[in-house]
């Protein structure tokens, strides 16, 4: 099984309104239960604004702190999901459900290595 990682692209704007957010929240929430009965949840949460972002650089043998998003766009981070599946056909799968319950777009990516797992992610 490998590991993938599903991001939210969320665009900027705010949170929506409850009337909006009410029915995806209760989709979410089937979804996830969904992917834990089938063994495919590993991890999944929701993230602050970008403005609530620290960036931490190494320079020189020294650590620069700043306040901010790494990159700032139209669109961001807004959560992500990691999963196991058997092939990217399944992962892509459990994207799709995740764009139809959210109405956001979902980058799905797999994860090069895994540390700790048996078949080292691959």
């Amino acid at each position: 099984m490998r590991h993938y990682l599903l991001s939210i692209r969320q665009p900027g704007g705010g949170t929506p309104p409850p009337e909006v957010l009410e029915p995806i929240m209760r989709e979410l929430a089937v979804l996830n239960e969904d992917l834990r009965a089938a063994g495919a949840w590993v991890f999944s949460g929701g993230l602050h604004a970008p403005d609530t972002a620290t960036v931490v650089r190494a320079r020189d043998g020294e650590e620069l702190v700043t306040d901010g998003p790494y990159t700032e766009g139209k669109e961001h981070v807004g959560g992500l999901t990691i999963i196991r599946a058997s092939d990217l056909d399944e992962a892509l799968e459990w994207g799709r459900r995740l764009a139809r319950a959210t109405t956001l777009p979902i980058e799905v990516r797999p994860f090069a290595h895994v540390v700790g797992d048996d078949d080292g992610g691959v």
